[in-house]
């Protein structure tokens, strides 16, 4: 095989909670993290040598400032691969909007990789590389549902979430996560997200118990900075979405729609108000 195609999944919040700051500077987290049908495409191609990225995004850097080169160097340099790569990417997922767009492109990668090189590397072993990249790329090599914990890289897999439909809404803002958390007092938060209560409902099927308890402890940084999320919020709300959240540091907000009449009446609506720039009707994966 000297070609391959891959899907690469963005992903959305249920819950995210600090729990604190720590000594390196990174920040202790637990959250629920949910894979969605948003996905980026990538086709990766064996060549005589080096890394060559192409993407029809005029937005996005084609060298080591992409998380895709640095995910494609540390397989070649971990593995010592002599063959070369060329990836081109189909980017469709937002870029900077909290729906991990740049570490399920470089999980991607490295699971294309994997594959395409016949190398036999288990899933486990992937991940626990993949840490060296950032730490939602081991969640983006999973996939599916799960509780993420640490800096976000101790990862438990959890059940399916019942089907629903999700509307993702992302306004004409990029958000640092740098920002976001540089701006983030952690001994300050005096309510906690219910992320507990949330893995049972998960574990129980009850989406209603899912969607009464998402809760962002970043919004208190990413609205007061960018009243728009908010805004969203309570219009999703509004058109009927049973919940609805930003996502990671934003600026991205989901809704959680149980049926797909209203999912698409709220996609149109929103999309001619124009509170947000692109918005996507998707599913949990």
């Amino acid at each position: 095989m000297d070609q391959l195609k891959v899907k690469a999944c963005a992903k959305v919040n249920l819950g995210l909670d600090v729990i604190k700051r720590l000594p390196n500077g990174y920040h202790q987290v637990k959250m629920v993290m949910q894979a969605i049908d948003l996905c980026d495409e990538l086709t990766l191609e064996k060549t005589g040598g080096g890394i060559t990225l192409t993407t029809d995004s005029a937005d996005l850097p084609t060298n080591e400032g992409n998380l895709i080169f640095r995910a494609a160097k540390l397989m070649q340099e971990t593995f010592g691969l002599k063959e070369g790569l060329k990836v081109h990417l189909q980017k469709n997922i937002p870029i900077a909007a909290g729906m991990a767009g740049g570490s399920t492109d470089a999980a991607a990668v490295m699971k294309g990789i994997n594959r395409l090189f016949d190398l036999k590397i288990p899933q486990a072993a992937l991940m626990e590389l993949s840490t060296a990249i950032g730490a939602d790329v081991p969640f983006c090599i999973l996939g599916g549902t799960a509780l993420a914990e640490g800096i976000g890289e101790k990862l438990t897999p959890l059940p399916p979430i019942p089907f629903c439909h999700v509307l993702a809404a992302k306004p004409d803002i990029s958000v640092s996560t740098k920002y976001v958390y540089e701006h983030l007092d952690a001994a300050e938060i005096t309510s906690h997200p219910d992320i507990d209560g949330i893995v049972a409902a998960i574990i129980d099927g009850n989406l209603k118990g899912i969607v009464s308890r998402m809760e962002n402890v970043l919004e208190s940084v990413t609205i007061t900075a960018y009243p728009v999320i908010a805004a969203i919020k309570k219009r999703m709300l509004a058109l009927g979405a049973a919940g609805s959240l930003m996502s990671g540091s934003g600026p991205t907000v989901f809704g959680i729609f149980p049926d797909k009449e209203s999912a698409g009446h709220a996609l149109v609506t929103l999309k001619e108000e124009s509170l947000a720039k692109q918005v996507f009707l998707t599913a949990p994966v």
